[in-house]
């Protein structure tokens, strides 16, 4: 059974994707998009025409969204501690923080990158002074829930996990937090010292010269 990822280095998300894989130590083939391959790029929008990163293809069956992604694998590939508990309310508040990360770090992260990109008569300050806004009161949110904990729910590495680590990377790159919510602090910290998020770190780096608006010389 042949594992497919549509995928680029550099994604956020396609991080979140990559860090079970690399967990489990889980063979798959890797293809780069957006990267210059016009074959690949065409199979990808193809298989997923609405064109976002990553995308899984197991044996055929083609499996969307980072989320999903995460809990396929831990369903069909899994590694040596599920990803999902098995207690229902447990895997709830798992669920619940995957939420989290996703709409409250990493979303206001990517409009204050996207709107980089933008040319300046486009751009939207008001919209990216509330991405800052919702970045403060998650990550002040966040800090608290962080006291006294490893990880983001209970014991052990879950979803939640795998969701909290490329956002707190790169959120604070655009929006430097980590003086002011020093729990959230070490968490990252812990994050960044998996040996699955190391890789997923040191794999991107040639990559960080495009970084809209500039790399900061840290991580």
């Amino acid at each position: 059974m042949a594992l497919h990822l549509f995928y680029h280095p550099f994604s956020s998300y396609c991080w979140k994707a990559l860090i079970p894989l690399y967990r489990a130590g889980t063979a798959f083939q890797v293809r780069l998009v957006n990267n210059g391959d016009a074959a690949t790029d065409d199979e990808w929008r193809r298989l997923w025409p609405l064109a976002k990163m990553p995308l899984l293809v197991d044996d055929g069956r083609v499996v969307t969204e980072a989320s999903i992604i995460v809990e396929y694998l831990d369903r069909h590939h899994p590694g040596s501690s599920p990803l999902i508990p098995s207690d229902a309310d447990t895997a709830l508040e798992v669920r619940a923080l995957d939420r989290f990360f996703d709409n409250y770090i990493h979303a206001p992260t990517q409009a204050i990158v996207g709107d980089r990109l933008r040319a300046p008569e486009t751009q939207d300050p008001v919209g990216v002074a509330q991405a800052h806004d919702r970045l403060e009161t998650a990550l002040g949110w966040l800090d608290a829930h962080m006291d006294g904990r490893a990880w983001a729910v209970g014991d052990a590495f879950t979803l939640a996990d795998c969701a909290a680590a490329p956002p707190l990377f790169y959120s604070d790159w655009v929006h430097p937090w980590r003086d002011r919510f020093p729990n959230a602090a070490a968490y990252r910290a812990r994050l960044n010292a998996t040996p699955e998020m190391s890789r997923c770190i040191k794999d991107a780096r040639y990559f960080r010269e495009y970084f809209p608006g500039g790399a900061p010389d840290q991580d």
